[in-house]
């Protein structure tokens, strides 16, 4: 993964040696570098922005208050003479804090903060996507991706069950307990009417009584399931 980032100092010499240390760094880019906070502030809508090396003081806009502005996906990591603004840098929720003189190390440390931040949050909307998708099932030796969208009901057959989509003009047969799926399917979207059947709620035709209808089958509900899968049609 390559980061995009910035610089901003208003120091002519810290403001050569970050780059320097950017430069030489494999997994960062520079895309910018601004001897002011009003200078930077002028791309600000335009670019996306992955981590900016942020000195605090500054003439005009000082850097704790260009950290108030700059885009939630931007990673702050400030740089700075000061101690004393340590704590204010966390209450904006920067990713690391540097103080001058800033060695490579220091450097390298806090730029692997913000690549470690990225990475975990790649893999998070990776998994959350994959969730929202689909699943993938095994059925005659090989896998088989189930997609929600597609989904109409499952029915349950003791040890095995059979997945019935839009798509497929016979089920999908999966050795799989009728509880893993529905601990597999999002609870939002699906729901167990009775032991043998799981439906999605927008695929319902229609109710009657203690029946239901999707894609022209009829599907009972269950007395043990009734009271829960009415509740969720009145919301």
């Amino acid at each position: 993964m390559i980061l995009s980032c910035w610089i901003v100092d208003d120091e002519p010499l810290a403001l050569s040696l970050l780059e320097s240390y950017v430069n030489k760094t494999p997994f960062l880019n520079l895309t910018g570098k601004y001897s002011s906070a009003v200078s930077a502030m002028k791309n600000l809508e335009t670019e996306t922005i992955d981590v900016i090396f942020l000195d605090i003081q500054m003439p005009d806009v000082n850097g704790m208050e260009f950290s108030r502005i700059v885009d939630n996906h931007t990673r702050i990591v400030f740089t700075t003479a000061f101690s004393e603004y340590a704590l204010d840098g966390y209450k904006v929720s920067a990713i690391d804090y540097l103080l001058k003189p800033i060695s490579y190390s220091d450097f390298l440390m806090a730029a692997k903060k913000a690549l470690n931040w990225f990475e975990m949050t790649q893999k998070k909307g990776h998994a959350e996507e994959k969730k929202e998708t689909g699943i993938f099932v095994k059925s005659e030796y090989k896998l088989i991706q189930i997609l929600f969208d597609e989904l109409l009901y499952v029915e349950g057959l003791k040890d095995y069950i059979k997945i019935y989509t839009e798509t497929d003009t016979k089920p999908v047969l999966t050795l799989m307990s009728m509880k893993s799926m529905e601990e597999a399917l999002p609870p939002d979207r699906f729901i167990r009417v009775h032991r043998s059947y799981i439906v999605q709620k927008n695929k319902i035709e229609s109710v009657n009584k203690n029946r239901l209808v999707i894609n022209g089958k009829e599907i009972p509900i269950g007395e043990t399931y009734k009271q829960n899968f009415m509740a969720s049609l009145d919301k």
